[in-house]
């Protein structure tokens, strides 16, 4: 197990590679390996743990009763998924955790995180950073309320384009997603995506290769 790397990740931020040894036992450290397109969690599952992505990319989304797919975001290696659901074991899962790619999961239990130890001041280190965590998942899925509150296709995508533009620091953007992602992002259909990248460039509005994008500030 790569603790230099688990020391280093957003719920450790604070740890040396020694305090992160010294709660793997305590908390329960689990490893498991997923090939891409596994299921890790179904929606109705019940967790206690939370998972930490040590490689590859992990897909969140959600399936309607008809079979829609939603993707709310994809978690990269160093981040965490899961872990208001662990917080609250009795909650069914709302959400549906997929292998992105080919990765590995840390399992964390998460009450045990609660229970007294010698180590308390870890402790104390990872609830704080688990609080800072949850909160900007909330802002997450605040910003893509906005990205599809727009009732136009056009609309949606330049509503995300703009947050990537802030994030990146460039107008020359790389999108995480491929078409079909992108399309469940932002609740479109993919096709209609498809064809209004077209519409935009052919406008002056954008240009792209694959899941790099270029956007004309001039002639939006």
């Amino acid at each position: 197990m790569n603790f230099d790397f688990i020391s280093k990740t957003a719920l450790f931020r604070g740890c040396s590679e020694e305090d992160v040894q010294k709660m793997a036992k305590h908390l329960d450290f689990k490893t498991v390996c997923y090939k891409k397109g596994t299921t890790i969690y179904e929606e109705g599952n019940i967790t206690t743990n939370i998972g930490l992505v040590l490689s590859g990319s992990v897909q969140i989304g959600h399936d309607d009763f008809w079979g829609n797919q939603s993707i709310l975001s994809i978690v990269k290696a160093g981040g965490v998924f899961a872990e208001a659901y662990a917080c609250i074991p009795e909650e069914p899962l709302m959400i549906r955790v997929a292998a992105n790619e080919n990765c590995e999961i840390l399992f964390i239990n998460v009450p045990k995180l609660f229970l007294p130890c010698t180590a308390c001041g870890v402790q104390n280190r990872l609830i704080q950073n688990l609080l800072t965590i949850s909160a900007q998942k909330n802002l997450q899925l605040s910003k893509r309320s906005l990205h599809t509150s727009p009732k136009t296709i056009r609309g949606r995508l330049l509503s995300y384009f703009s947050q990537l533009i802030s994030e990146q620091g460039s107008s020359k953007i790389v999108i995480p997603f491929d078409r079909q992602q992108l399309a469940d992002y932002l609740n479109l259909d993919r096709s209609a995506l498809s064809k209004e990248l077209g519409k935009m460039k052919q406008d002056g509005l954008i240009d792209y290769r694959k899941n790099v994008f270029e956007i004309k500030k001039a002639n939006i």
